[in-house]
């Protein structure tokens, strides 16, 4: 049950939490694959997206029983993260307020080994052409390396590229290997793309932002909510509608996912099938 469901959450766009909670049910077939084990960081918003939200990962006291948690562990103790397994666990993170749930790269019970690498392309400003580029250019490069790879918009400024792994490689060697691709993919565009993380000195150009891929590090979940006026969703798209324009970060909405996923189906259905190995890469 959703408690206040009357509350605003977009005031600009008039979505209440009732209808945020809507979309999570109507998308749980879609999302719940990509959310399945994996630890979540709630970003929550008490009093809607006008005001300031905040992170939360421990769920260890004053939660329901039947909610599922993983254990991890960190310096000095532990964190007990929720994981939404079912549409329940999602309703239920929705009644938090939690607009947008980021999830790590691995999960459970074996944290230590991720089954995606992700690669989030965050420009300086907002340029939708030159991000998609930059897009293109990354899923051309991977592809010489003889791996496949999905795209979603961000629901922010940027794209994210996802790889499907074998879940062999440690966080390590996954971090190396998307740092390395990463510095390869500047120095062919050292003009429009940098590693610098600072704004400060990237000097306009696009971030290749390779540090989703350490431990406890997260990326925003497909098809999560982005707290933002419009409620854009981080949704999967396909390499073709990058290539013809006509889908950039923000493109779609929570108001429009179901005539999206009406019409696309589950893009990213066959990540699950695809296993790939970076050990030789």
């Amino acid at each position: 049950m959703i408690t206040h469901p009357e509350k605003l959450m977009f005031p600009e766009d008039g979505i209440t939490k009732g209808e945020l909670a809507a979309y999570y049910e109507a998308i749980a077939p879609y999302m719940l694959p990509h959310l399945r084990g994996r630890p979540i960081t709630m970003e929550r918003y008490h009093r809607g997206i006008q005001a300031e939200g905040f992170f939360q990962k421990d769920v260890k006291r004053g939660f329901p029983d039947w909610l599922e948690r993983v254990e991890v562990p960190k310096k000095g103790g532990s964190v007990h993260h929720p994981v939404a397994n079912d549409a329940q666990s999602l309703e239920w993170l929705a009644n938090q307020n939690a607009v947008t749930l980021h999830v790590w790269t691995s999960r459970a019970p074996d944290l230590f080994h991720p089954d995606i690498c992700v690669f989030d392309l965050d420009p300086a400003v907002d340029d939708a052409a030159a991000v998609r580029r930059a897009a293109l250019q990354l899923r051309d490069l991977l592809g010489e390396l003889g791996l496949r790879c999905w795209v979603k918009t961000s629901g922010s400024k940027g794209f994210h590229i996802a790889v499907p792994l074998d879940g062999e490689a440690d966080f390590g060697k996954v971090e190396r290997f998307a740092h390395g691709v990463g510095r390869k993919l500047v120095e062919r565009d050292p003009e429009r793309l940098t590693q610098e993380f600072a704004k400060a000195d990237r000097g306009g150009r696009i971030l290749v932002d390779t540090g989703r891929n350490g431990y406890s590090a997260t990326f925003a979940a497909a098809y999560t909510v982005r707290a933002k006026a419009g409620a854009p969703v981080s949704a999967p798209c396909t390499w073709d509608e990058v290539e013809r324009g006509e889908v950039g970060p923000r493109t779609f909405t929570l108001r429009g996912m179901a005539a999206r996923v009406a019409a696309v189906g589950e893009l990213w259905e066959g990540m699950s099938g695809c296993r790939q190995s970076i050990g030789q890469l």
